[in-house]
């Protein structure tokens, strides 16, 4: 038996003995959601609060997608490298964790990123805010849009506002405001790198919601964008910083990978409420709680956090709430495969300046995109290496996770081959190391109508107030929102709980 577990009959209920924890939680899901959860719970516990917790994982391990490796030296990222430094919450809890010191930035001096078009890398222009250009003569003298498109983007400072019309893709508002090239060579490439997924099923509200209140406001995204950046500066305390010339940068890594923060959380829980390689097999709700069924074992407990993804929260929530499943199960998903190759600089001829590339869809090509991870960040690639770590799958290339892991290094040779060219990458030129990974419906997908879901999702909840959702799949798919959604979900859950049982007694 486990220490500080209460048996009873068939059931086990948490991992606090039963007179020291008023509260027992159950956390599915041992992705970076369910563990900021379950660590804010140790946290609350570490401070008298009488809660226990247990949380269940099916895969042997925890993290999720967040997986690295350390090869001879060379940090290799299995799956996100990083984390956007303007959300807060994932550097906090590293500090708070005492990683700190541990916290990297990216090498913005050097930021600059290519799009391939018909097997040219063009970088993008100066002065492009995300998907909408600021500046006139960088646009007018960039190869990356024809005559046609960039007429059309300075005749977009004329457009007059436009009241909301209800959810529409994001590439239905791009292209009005840019045409449809700005779509394939833009908001394309550029958004398959976040979400992995189509801008002609993602939606506007959701995904670019800044935009869509700029044309109600504004009409011209351009002047909406510049009179955001004119605000900013105003209102900062000293100018905005300028990441080119060595101000706050755009992303934030820890020195030895995104495992570092799983094992140094994993470190700060207790071993005995870990249920990894155990999945959850049903859920029952009763007038008093939960019943958690897990590796053949009843768990009781007063309060569900769901932090898996939202199709497998689906499953074992329709039996509870037949329309809660099945929205959540309405979410879609993409997989995504990374390849990551370890090459000798003296192998390779000069690689492009700057992060790497991204791969538009109607290139027609495997890959979405290619970071030349050694420039991103510092000291985490040892002097000589190169290291080029390749995206693949996404919405339209689904087929692709069953190909081998030798014909997807095959695959991404040929094409950084053709891409870069031959003087670059050599086809001979052979990788000191590989490495293949999958992530099989790992990324959520804002689709059109995702607000419109999240109320009906938020309405169901109402009649089951001792559950809460956390993970990629509600409210912002990046590291810092997740790690933001899983703390709230504990806090808020352990707080309803604490108020009924002292109300009760």
């Amino acid at each position: 038996m486990d220490r500080a577990w209460a048996p009873a009959p068939e059931c086990l209920n948490g991992c606090e003995d039963e007179e020291s924890a008023d509260v027992q939680i159950a956390i599915i899901g041992g992705g970076i959601a369910g563990l900021a959860a379950a660590y804010e719970l140790e946290r609350a516990r570490a401070q008298g609060e009488p809660v226990g917790y247990t949380l269940f994982e099916t895969n042997p391990r925890l993290g999720g997608t967040l997986a690295s490796e350390i090869v001879s030296g060379t940090v290799l990222e299995r799956g996100p490298d990083s984390f956007l430094t303007e959300k807060s919450a994932a550097a906090e809890l590293c500090r708070e964790l005492g990683l700190g010191g541990d916290l990297i930035p990216s090498n913005d001096a050097a930021r600059k990123t290519w799009i391939v078009v018909h097997n040219r890398l063009i970088s993008l222009p100066d002065g492009l805010m995300f998907l909408v250009p600021t500046r006139l003569l960088p646009t007018a003298l960039t190869r990356l849009f024809s005559f046609s498109t960039k007429l059309r983007m300075g005749l977009e400072l004329l457009y007059p506002p436009r009241a909301s019309q209800g959810d529409e893709s994001v590439a239905a508002l791009v292209e009005r405001h840019f045409g449809a090239e700005a779509v394939d060579r833009l908001a394309d490439p550029l958004l398959s790198g976040i979400y992995g997924g189509d801008v002609t099923q993602l939606s506007a509200q959701t995904v670019l919601p800044r935009m869509v209140e700029m044309e109600r406001k504004y009409g011209s995204l351009t002047r909406g964008m510049l009179a955001a950046h004119r605000q900013v500066r105003t209102h900062a305390k000293a100018p905005v910083p300028n990441a080119k010339t060595g101000g706050v940068a755009i992303f934030t890594t820890l020195r030895g990978g995104m495992q570092q923060l799983v094992d140094t959380l994993v470190a700060r829980l207790d071993p005995a409420c870990l249920r990894v390689g155990t999945p959850v097999q049903s859920l029952e709700r009763s007038r008093t709680g939960w019943r958690v069924e897990a590796g053949g074992k009843s768990f009781l407990c007063d309060g569900v956090i769901m932090a898996s993804p939202a199709w497998a929260a689906g499953v074992l929530l329709a039996p509870v709430d037949p329309e809660l499943g099945e929205e959540l199960c309405g979410i879609p998903y993409s997989s995504s495969i990374t390849v990551n190759l370890i090459y000798d600089e003296a192998s390779l001829g000069t690689l492009p300046e700057g992060f790497g590339f991204l791969v538009p869809a109607s290139e027609g090509r495997a890959m979405l995109a290619c970071t030349f991870v050694h420039r991103k960040f510092s000291g985490r690639t040892p002097p000589g290496k190169a290291v080029l770590r390749a995206f693949l799958g996404g919405m339209k290339n689904e087929p692709l996770l069953a190909e081998s892991d030798a014909a997807l290094v095959a695959t991404v040779r040929r094409e950084l081959s053709e891409i870069l060219g031959a003087k670059i990458i050599r086809p001979d030129a052979e990788p000191e190391h590989v490495q293949v990974s999958r992530w099989r419906r790992a990324m959520a997908q804002y689709a059109v109508g995702h607000k419109e879901r999240m109320v009906r999702i938020s309405a169901r909840l109402t009649a089951l107030p001792d559950l809460r959702l956390a993970g990629n799949a509600y409210d912002g798919v990046g590291i810092p929102d997740c790690i933001r959604l899983g703390r709230q979900a504990a806090r808020d859950l352990l707080a309803l709980k604490l108020d009924a049982a002292a109300s009760s007694r």
